[in-house]
């Protein structure tokens, strides 16, 4: 008795077919996304005199206020292990 009896010809058929019904799910064709981009070039290219960070309204505003915080604290902090650092403690 071999071990593949059965419906071999109906098992790969069926994975034969699987690249193509994967293809045809993840296929850009399936869906059309909406072009924004002109939307937001006329958002960002509108001459308001606002910086960039702002125009993007209030999540970019937060996002680059967080990232400022952050960058600022890091430095302060690698400043101040570099002063640590620098003046070597005295042994008693």
């Amino acid at each position: 008795m071999r071990p593949c009896e059965g419906d071999t010809a109906a098992d790969m058929n069926q994975l034969l077919r699987v690249p193509v019904v994967l293809s045809r799910a993840f296929s850009s064709s399936a869906r059309q996304l909406k072009n924004r981009v002109p939307e937001a070039q006329k958002l960002f290219q509108a001459d308001n005199r606002l910086p960039v960070h702002i125009k993007g309204g209030t999540g970019d505003m937060l996002l680059y206020r967080a990232t400022m915080t952050l960058a600022i604290a890091g430095t302060g902090y690698s400043l101040y292990w570099v002063l640590i650092a620098s003046f070597p403690r005295k042994n008693v």
